[in-house]
Parts: structure tokens; C-alpha cells; sequence
């Protein structure tokens, strides 16, 4: 397995355990639990955003087009406007 690979598929763990992160948080009722849970997720999104960065600047990755100004407001206004 060559390093590319093995970026690709730690980035693909860390995004799996991120989602698995959301739901136990959001349904977790205790307190401390919630808490060191979020710590982990916390965590884990730095060491992703860590790895990301690692991949992109080998040439592995190449991240979205940066949104324009006008994509960023039509996105919040249609967030922001009532549902139906």
C-alpha cells in the first residue's frame, strides 16, 4: 500500500468516526460522558483536518473550488428563509 493509499484511508476512518461521534453525543445523557466524547470528536476533527492538509500539500487531494460570494448568500438565505 503506498502512502497515498494510507492517507486516503485514515482520512476515510477519521470521517467514519466523526458521523459515529454526532450520534453517540446527541444521545448520550450523561454529562462527563458527553463531554469526554466531544473532546474526542474535537479531536479527531484536528488530527483529519491535520492529515488533509498533509495530503493536499503532496498532491494527493484537491479541495472544492473556494465558494463565491454569492453562492455563500444564496446558501444562507435559503437556510435562513421559513420551511414549508
Amino acid at each position: 500500500m503506498n502512502e497515498k493509499d494510507m492517507l486516503n484511508d485514515y482520512l476515510a476512518m477519521i470521517k467514519g468516526s466523526l458521523a459515529t461521534y454526532a450520534n453517540v453525543i446527541a444521545e448520550t445523557g450523561n454529562p462527563q460522558l458527553r463531554s469526554t466524547f466531544q473532546q474526542m470528536r474535537n479531536q479527531d476533527e484536528q488530527r483529519q483536518y491535520q492529515i488533509a492538509q498533509t495530503a493536499q500539500q503532496k498532491g494527493y487531494y484537491k479541495p472544492a473550488a473556494p465558494a463565491t460570494p454569492t453562492d455563500m448568500q444564496q446558501v444562507k438565505t435559503e437556510l435562513m428563509s421559513p420551511s414549508m
